[in-house]
Formats: C-alpha cells, structure tokens, sequence
C-alpha cells in the first residue's frame, strides 16, 4: 500500500483526501485489532472511556480466572473435574460466556463506529466491514460454542446424575455397584447381562472389582431388606437367577413403596448379601450407548488374544475381531466384551474386566476434554446412576488416583464357586482378601514364577486361563499385567 504523498499505482501523486482516507482506514483497522486484542482498549483511546475501563478490567478479570484455573487444573485434575461437574457453576460459566460474547460484539460494533466509516473510500469501507464481520462472528462464535458446550455438560449432569443424598464411605470404601443392562426385544424387563462391584479406596483411589455371575443361584439377601423377608432362605425358586432378581421386583412393585427403581434395588440387596460389602450408590450402563462411548474416547487399545466372533448364540457370525494388540472402536469393544459363541460366561467376564481396565488407564484427562462434547452425548443415553452431581467430583478425583495404581479382581465363579450352590462364607473371605491385598492390610502371596520362554499359555474364549482352572483376569492382583 503506498504511503501517503507517494504514487499510485497508475503513477498519479494521491489526492489529499484520499491520503486522508487511507489514515482514516488504517486507524479503523487498528481500532478494531485493538478491540481484538484487548477488548475495552479502543473505547479508553478513543470513544467512551469508562465503558473501556469496564471491558478492560472484566477482560482482566477473565484472564486472571483462566490462568489460576489452568495452574490449579496442572496441578490437580480432579479440583477442576469437580468444579465443572456441579450444575450451579456450569449454568454460571454458561452465562458468562454468553455474555463475553455479546458485550465483546458489541465492543467490535462500538470500534467500527469509532473508526467513523462514512468517512473512508467505498473500497475501505467494504474491506472495513468484512475485517469487523469476520472478527465479530469468530469471536462470538467460538464464545457461543463454548457456552454451548457448558449447556451440554450441566444437561448430561443433571440427566444421569441423581439429585438424592450423598452416602459416606464404609469402612474407609465406596463400592459402586456396576450394571451392564441387557433390555430389549423380546426380553421381560431389565436383565443384567453383567454385574461388577467396583470397591473403591476413599483415600488412596485403590480399587478392586468383584465380578458376579449372572447365573447365579440359591444365595441370601441383605439381612432385614425387602428380598430377605420375601426369601428368608435365599432366592432358591425354580428358574431363579441373579440376573432374574430384577425382573422378579418389577412384577412386584408393590414390595418396594414409592421406589422408581425396584429391580434395581432388589439387585443391590442381593449383591450385597452375596458379598457381604454394603453398596453405597449404583450405576446402570446401556451396553450398546457404551459402545457410542468407546467411540467418543477414541477407542480403546486391547489385547487380542485369539479370534473374537462378531454374532453367533442364535445368530449368524458375521465377522472376526483379528488377534493382536489392536486399538478396537465401540464396535468391536463391546463385540470383545460380550462375545460366547465358542466361549462361556466366565471367559466373557474375564474379557469385561480387561475392557474396564483400559477404559479406566487410557482415557486421560486430556482426551476427555477434548472429545467432551461426543462423550457427554454418548454418557447421557448410557448411564443412568445414584450417585448424586455434588458427588461426581469427588469419583472423578479417585478416578484419577486409580489410573496410576494397580486395579485387583475376584470373581465369585468357577472354580473357586459353584455358581448353582454357592459357599456364601467363602465369597465373603474371597471378597475381604481382595480388598485386604490391595490396601496393603493383607500380605499378597509370593509372586509366582515366570513361564520359561517358548512355554504356552492356555486361552480359551480370548481369556488366558480355562473353565477347570479359572481365567486368570478373573483372579487377578494386577489386572493390567493379566490382561
């Protein structure tokens, strides 16, 4: 661009007005740059200065808020996690965005009527308008998007979150009673296809998860609970399984008061008669919305350890997950997880726990944001849970504290139970060392020796270990190491 008293390009010395002109255009220019780069600022230069101290000291403010939350997020994730997961300071950063983005659009208006635009040459003015169009729409729009993906969380918060009490922990644990539901066509009400006890360390973050399976049989319930009364000598009816205790409570309703969710709490007072832990909130998870949810994490890496059917039990296989260590989408996840075609339940359960364990070490932090927006979409339509917002905080806290450790396991199957006449005392020593071994209470046994190199190890269904043996993921110190 020439400066002023130069040539034009056409050789022409430039008028007075139009060197004039071209002064006039570049102070717009900067007005609106200044606007930018620090909002308020061309207002205290040259328009109403106490509206540019304002927008200058919240732009401050805002800057300052930024920069502790990112020092306080560097330092502890979980502070953060619980900032952002109460309904109350979501709405409040969802209004302030919105706000950001009006009031900086309106600083952008004010700068362009500052930078008198009836004064500048058609062709300045038409570039004046695109340059403050093009910077009022991006920055309001990446405000607005940001405010819409606040609206987002604080809806998925409040939709799967529960609004009742929070519950301590029980001798110094939180256990958290996981549920794979198995509703659909042709099936009479929610049948649990996969039940876990996830007993988590309220300090250390520790956890250990208790596998059930769901044909399970002749067991007790809670002492003094609802199911107790109706089954004082244990759910021993003909055809009466864990995953059936559901059902049972849905038919009577009645049993359970004014209770939105009695097959729910008719499985939690059997889980805790059959372990002897007392569940502090519940969680139920859609196996097919988990699938949505690998997906919105990026996937999950898994080791493949022989080929994994896709279909079959009634239906046509139509495809194989490849062994190897593979990263697998949502697809193929839950395909891992719930696959029995050439496989029984216990391999499935040994492979549920895998996919928990990567799940729970390979989503970070950093990947949750930003993929956050996919994941509260696909967390909403999937989970539905006791525990209530002002606890979700806290979870995520020991959620972070659990991804550094070890994760422990022991399922109350074959060969250590008999499903169809189970030792109830047994269980409840099985359950009391696990949990005894991870908090360092209980010494763990010697570690074993490593197999000699070109030794096999046995895999049946995908799963090291068999049916007569146990499945090594089933019983497990370190469930990465097995898995």
């Amino acid at each position: 661009m020439p400066t002023a008293g130069s040539p034009r390009p056409d050789g022409r010395r430039l008028r007075p007005s139009e060197r004039a002109a071209r002064v006039r255009f570049r102070r717009a220019v900067t007005l609106m740059l200044m606007t930018l780069l620090l909002p308020g600022s061309a207002q205290l230069v040259a328009g109403n200065k106490r509206v540019g101290r304002i927008a200058l000291r919240i732009w401050m403010a805002v800057v300052a808020l930024v920069l502790v939350t990112v020092v306080v997020g560097m330092l502890s994730h979980g502070l953060v996690f619980r900032l952002v997961v109460r309904p109350g300071n979501l709405l409040a950063l969802q209004l302030l965005l919105i706000g950001l983005a009006l009031g900086w659009a309106a600083l952008f208006m004010d700068a362009w009527r500052l930078g008198n635009p009836l004064s500048l040459m058609r062709r300045q003015r038409l570039a004046a308008v695109s340059l403050n169009g093009v910077l009022t729409f991006t920055v309001a729009g990446v405000l607005l998007f940001g405010a819409h993906l606040v609206a987002v969380n604080r809806d998925f918060v409040l939709t799967t979150f529960s609004s009742g009490d929070a519950v301590d922990a029980h001798k110094g644990r939180y256990n958290v009673l996981l549920l794979g539901g198995d509703a659909g066509v042709g099936r009479w009400g929610l049948r649990p296809d996969s039940m876990n006890v996830v007993s988590i360390d309220a300090e250390t973050g520790k956890t250990v998860i208790v596998g059930l399976p769901r044909n399970m049989a002749d067991f007790p319930f809670a002492p003094g609970s609802v199911m107790d009364k109706e089954f004082p000598g244990g759910f021993d009816c003909d055809g009466c399984y864990l995953n059936g205790v559901s059902t049972w409570a849905e038919d009577h309703k009645e049993l359970f008061g004014d209770s939105k969710t009695p097959g729910i709490d008719a499985t939690v007072m059997a889980i805790e008669g059959i372990t002897g832990l007392e569940m502090s909130y519940w969680a139920l998870v859609d196996l097919k919305g988990f699938r949505n949810l690998v997906d919105a994490v990026g996937g999950v890496k898994l080791n493949v350890r022989e080929r994994i059917p896709v279909g079959g039990l009634g239906a046509d296989v139509t495809g194989y997950i490849e062994p190897g260590v593979r990263r697998l989408n949502g697809h193929d996840t839950l395909w891992f997880a719930r696959a029995r075609e050439g496989s029984d339940d216990y391999s499935r359960m040994a492979r549920q726990k895998c996919v928990m364990n990567a799940m729970l070490h390979q989503t970070s932090p950093q990947r949750v944001l930003l993929n956050f927006s996919e994941i509260a979409k696909a967390g909403s339509s999937m989970v539905s849970t006791s525990l209530p917002a002002s606890e979700a905080g806290r979870f995520v806290d020991l959620a972070l504290k659990a991804r550094d450790q070890k994760v422990a396991t022991v399922s109350l199957v074959p060969p250590a139970i008999t499903t169809a006449d189970p030792d109830i005392d047994k269980i409840h020593d099985m359950v009391a060392t696990a949990i005894g071994r991870s908090d360092g209470s209980i010494e763990a046994p010697a570690k074993p020796k490593k197999p000699k190199k070109g030794t096999s190890t046995t895999v049946t269904g995908g799963s090291v270990g068999t049916l007569s043996d146990g499945y090594a993921a089933n019983q497990a110190d370190d469930l990465g190491a097995t898995c």
